[in-house]
């Protein structure tokens, strides 16, 4: 046997006996990873418990239990009229504060400015990212902003309450909105940045395609690990079936989700409502905002608050 000969049977050997039973017991866990990326902890070495080291001194971090072993993570600023009064104030305090009047925002994964423009805004981790504890699902974290929703909501009074998500966020948002639905609950209204449709594109594109190109029939292993997952988030479906106000934000320059995608899912959502109710706010490409940048405009303060004053 000629030596690449031997190479190649034990590369074989290797294939079959290793790396296709270490893969068919990873596999989940890296694609729920890749789906997710949670294990990606930034900024780094900052502990979340302490927004005052970050220079949010009108923001107070808490902890939520969603269900039975999960805790969240969550900071809550007030608006900036309340800012200089917010200074040293404890938990109590802030939750008083809620049933203000001021529109409470929930944000849903994303950095804005929010309350600036006069809004309260919750920003809580899911389960598994930043310091919550758990693992991310799509159902956890389903229940994970229904919790934040419900704690809200004990708190604020008339005060109006808008889901904004972002990217994923979006998908949480729309499962939410609809879970609400079915209990006779309508959000007072939901802003998409960024959203995808997974009905009509992968989330994201799955990075062990090479594995399936080089090895035929390992796919028999694997038959599709989305659905083993879970990883659903049928924000299409959603769309019809929501009967809250949205307002979708997108970038025409958009890596992530291309600008056609949105505006499928802007015309689905229209024509389950009316486009009074529904609105699609794009950006130019030349911008350069890509997936995350829709933060830096400057025309953003006002299309918000207009969404807003229409709710």
């Amino acid at each position: 046997v000629s030596r690449w000969g031997l190479k190649r049977g034990l590369l074989v050997l290797f294939v079959v006996f290793i790396l296709v039973p270490v893969s068919y017991i990873m596999l989940p866990e890296l694609i729920q990873h890749f789906v997710y990326t949670h294990r990606v902890r930034v900024p780094f070495f900052v502990d979340l418990s302490r927004p005052a080291d970050l220079s949010l001194n009108h923001t107070i971090n808490m902890y939520l239990t969603s269900e039975e072993g999960i805790s969240l993570g969550v900071w809550y600023t007030v608006p900036e009229s309340r800012w200089k009064e917010a200074q040293g104030k404890d938990l109590p305090w802030y939750e008083n504060a809620l049933s203000d009047g001021s529109p409470v925002f929930i944000y849903l994964h994303g950095n804005t400015g929010t309350s600036a423009l006069g809004y309260h805004v919750l920003v809580p981790d899911y389960r598994g990212f930043g310091d919550s504890t758990g693992e991310p699902t799509e159902a956890g974290l389903t229940t994970d902003a229904l919790c934040v929703y419900n704690w809200v909501k004990a708190r604020s009074g008339n005060s109006l309450v808008v889901f904004w998500g972002h990217s994923l966020g979006t998908g949480v948002s729309t499962n939410t909105a609809v879970k609400m639905v079915q209990q006779g609950v309508v959000f007072d209204g939901v802003i998409l940045e960024g959203a995808f449709n997974s009905a009509r594109q992968k989330i994201p594109i799955n990075p062990f395609f090479w594995y399936y190109w080089k090895f035929p029939g390992v796919g028999y292993l694997f038959k599709e690990p989305w659905a083993e997952n879970k990883v659903v988030f049928p924000t299409e479906e959603n769309l019809k079936k929501m009967k809250s106000p949205i307002l979708f934000l997108h970038s025409e320059d958009d890596h992530m989700v291309p600008l056609p995608i949105v505006q499928q899912m802007y015309e689905v959502a229209a024509s389950a409502q009316t486009t009074e109710r529904v609105k699609l706010v794009t950006f130019e490409g030349s911008l350069g905002y890509l997936h995350n940048g829709l933060y830096r405009d400057p025309r953003l303060p006002d299309i918000i608050k207009r969404f807003v004053l229409s709710l």
